[in-house]
């Protein structure tokens, strides 16, 4: 009975482990946005190098078409990390 009320009164409330685990999260999210500030100023710096900056152009530097993949790359697992942190606080309270 005592492990029922105990679990009843962390329910709807986030515990300190996935508190932590929300926060490295989060930690994580920073870096990996500061990555892609670093990967958006390489990309520039390559095109302007280059004289191009149209991706579609066949003159395009190879090195900005990898670090363009590797950003976007790191765009979408940033975006996925957000989705995780969302639906871990639906319905809970900090």
């Amino acid at each position: 009975m005592n492990k029922q009320m105990n679990h009843q009164s962390h329910f709807g409330r986030l515990n300190r482990v996935e508190l932590e685990q929300a926060a490295k999260v989060r930690s994580l999210i920073s870096d990996l946005g500061r990555i892609v500030r670093i990967l958006d100023s390489d990309i520039a710096a390559e095109e302007e190098r280059a004289g191009v900056s149209d991706a579609f152009n066949a003159a395009y530097p190879v090195l900005a078409r990898m670090m363009t993949a590797r950003r976007d790359n790191l765009k979408e697992t940033i975006a996925a990390l957000e989705r995780r942190l969302g639906s871990e606080a639906v319905g809970l309270t900090p």
